[in-house]
């Protein structure tokens, strides 16, 4: 690889089936691989050359926005059997993808996917006029390389954070003014208690904080990678 492609960083977790490497890409991009499969999350073209990146066994979209959904990307990406999973407000702007909606569930190629809410309640267009309005967009919860995965997409600190139960990994949003404030952030790390805490899709939002406001929560573990 070369020019921005060489320069992500990327996190290891050994796993008897072949270990879960996470790669990451850029603001809400990421791509897992554990060795038999490849996921990529929301890959956009201004995050990476995605010819130059392994083809999707899986792909996750969370929603519309251009930051999340890019028809060139999925393009790079396609090979033969590349399946797609995609929020509702992507209905009939993804041919052939998958739409899950919040509460939904389904088995593909052997990953168990959960899609759960991701929406705001404080932050607004205008009022009344969140970002991002309950039920169009898609959190996912899959089970990969031994770690039950949480990518939050673009949210707050919703209530159902609450219920969600055994996160191993979890990816939560902090770009302002769209998604949640480190302080928001941890209340919804605190809510669910991921074992490991990356927060992505930062835009300038110093992730430091986040880190520093969680030091007293032994059992999560918060690691900060590049993510711009």
């Amino acid at each position: 690889m070369t020019g921005k492609d060489a320069r992500f960083e990327k996190d290891v977790f050994p796993a008897p089936g072949g270990d879960l490497e996470i790669t990451f890409i850029g603001h809400a991009s990421l791509m897992f691989s554990d060795g038999w499969k490849v996921i990529h999350v929301d890959p956009v073209t201004a995050e990476a050359d995605y010819a130059m990146l392994p083809k999707a066994d899986l792909v996750f979209i969370t929603h519309d926005h251009y930051d999340h959904l890019d028809a060139a990307a999925l393009a790079a990406l396609k090979k033969a059997g590349t399946e797609i999973v995609a929020g509702p407000s992507c209905a009939g702007k993804v041919p052939g993808a998958v739409i899950l909606k919040n509460g939904q569930s389904r088995k593909i190629q052997g990953i168990s996917i959960e899609a759960v809410p991701a929406y705001n309640i404080k932050h607004m267009r205008a009022p009344g006029h969140p970002f991002h309005p309950k039920g169009e967009g898609n959190g996912y919860i899959f089970t990969f390389g031994g770690q039950r995965i949480y990518v939050g997409g673009d949210t707050e600190n919703i209530p159902e954070m609450a219920d969600l139960k055994g996160i191993d990994i979890a990816f939560l949003p902090m770009n302002l003014p769209y998604t949640m404030t480190p302080e928001m952030a941890v209340d919804a790390a605190r809510m669910f208690q991921p074992k490991v805490l990356y927060p992505y899709h930062q835009g300038d939002t110093d992730v430091s904080r986040l880190a520093a406001l969680l030091k007293g929560e032994k059992a999560i573990e918060v690691r900060i990678r590049r993510m711009k």
